[in-house]
């Protein structure tokens, strides 16, 4: 599947959080919402990315944003990443892949040398009408929040 791009209207998607939690892109219309894919919940750049967000979160919310992260990571995983760095969000654990598949951020990435398919990380910004406003391919894990305030 293709990537969304900024225009696009979002399908509305059913996933569940790291607590089990049934959460609907509808839930957020009439919010801004930034949702934000990450490879592996615990690894050094997704836990970079986190806690730079989380460490803005209140600026985030000031501007009118909601925010929720999603990997193929387990319920389980979500819940201990979002305990250990305490992060004000929820995270969706995807994985069948829904979220993932409808925002098209599933495909080839090289890592040390290895060339596989794999989850890219990618953040996109969606209007209170549910159209991907900004999509952000080039994520700079320790300084996130930047990206998406400027």
């Amino acid at each position: 599947m293709k990537m969304l791009k900024v225009g696009d209207k979002v399908p509305d998607f059913i996933s569940k959080d790291q607590d089990g939690t049934i959460i609907k892109l509808s839930d957020y219309l009439g919010s801004k919402l930034i949702i934000f894919f990450y490879p592996r919940a615990n690894t050094p750049g997704c836990t970079a990315e986190a806690c730079n967000l989380r460490d803005n979160y209140s600026e985030l919310k000031a501007q009118g944003y909601e925010l929720l992260g999603v990997s193929e990571d387990s319920s389980k995983k979500q819940s201990n990443f979002k305990n250990k760095y305490d992060l004000p969000f929820p995270l969706l654990a995807d994985e069948d892949h829904t979220v993932i598949n409808t925002f098209g951020v599933w495909g080839p990435k090289k890592f040390m040398g290895r060339e596989f398919d794999g989850l890219l990380r990618t953040t996109f910004i969606i209007d209170e009408k549910g159209v991907v406003e900004k999509v952000i391919e080039k994520v700079k894990t320790k300084d996130h929040a930047a990206q998406l305030l400027d």
